[in-house]
């Protein structure tokens, strides 16, 4: 892999891990359209680490609030805020819970495939989704409100990210929409979501780390890393700006071109 490359994988990994686009389904294309089988896991690990170090400092303020209160819990000196936050913590557990289960078992049942045509078609399928998730009356529910019903429907939206074209973001921010959750809590409890979903994906691939095929350089590694760092960090504050604005609907006139295009051409 050329640093070029490299630089082009970081890019495309850091704005479609958060933009609601699909990270998975558009390196599926990159692959595709530059004839790569395998690409190092360490390489891999590394975009991976890259892009959950600009969720932490996006949403550092609200994680460190999650860290203090439960450290007051656990002390025994939680108030009323502390409670919230500790509830949280328990939703965004739960969720998890159910992603990996639903994740896993998906995983294995069907061994969801980078098929490109049907990555192609899952393009479409996040495009109507986003559509849905913008014509739908903002809820008026905010963290305190909160509760099982909504983490069960954002974990199992989280589950289904597991196939390649159906965007994490977009359809975990979405689902939360639909539970009723106002556009910013929904948004924000998407990406705090994604702290688990994107740390165990990296810690998943580290077994493979002793396979040395598509091994990677030291300047690609350090320009693809970089690549998604920075770009995972712009596209996360422009897409939090555009949930809170109920925008997201905007990405389907990207998302629709392109999974026809794929349809069509590859």
């Amino acid at each position: 892999m050329t640093a070029l490359q490299a630089a082009a994988f970081g890019l495309i990994q850091g704005l479609t891990e958060f933009l609601p686009v699909s990270s998975s389904g558009h390196l599926a294309l990159l692959k595709s359209i530059w004839g790569f089988e395998d690409v190092s896991i360490l390489f891999d690990v590394l975009l991976h680490v890259a892009t959950l170090a600009a969720v932490l400092i996006v949403f550092r303020k609200r994680i460190w609030k999650l860290i203090l209160s439960l450290l007051h819990g656990i002390r025994g000196r939680a108030d009323e805020g502390d409670r919230m936050h500790l509830k949280l913590i328990l939703m965004l557990l739960l969720a998890t819970v159910i992603t990996a289960v639903l994740g896993i078992g998906i995983d294995e049942m069907l061994q969801p495939a980078s098929n490109i045509k049907l990555v192609s078609l899952l393009f479409i399928v996040t495009a109507g989704i986003l559509i849905l998730s913008s014509r739908v009356k903002p809820g008026n529910k905010g963290y305190k409100e909160l509760g099982v019903r909504e983490s069960i429907i954002t974990g199992v939206a989280q589950g289904m990210g597991v196939f390649a074209g159906i965007s994490r973001s977009g359809i975990t921010i979405s689902a939360g929409i639909f539970a009723g959750l106002k556009r910013e809590e929904a948004g924000e409890f998407s990406f705090l979501l994604a702290i688990p979903a994107i740390l165990g994906a990296a810690i998943l691939k580290i077994p493979e780390l002793g396979d040395l095929q598509g091994s990677i350089g030291g300047l690609p590694l350090i320009l693809g890393i970089s690549a998604a760092f920075f770009s995972g960090l712009i596209s996360l504050i422009l897409l939090m700006k555009l949930v809170r604005s109920g925008k997201l609907h905007y990405f389907s006139l990207y998302l629709i071109p392109l999974g026809i295009a794929g349809l069509i051409f590859l």
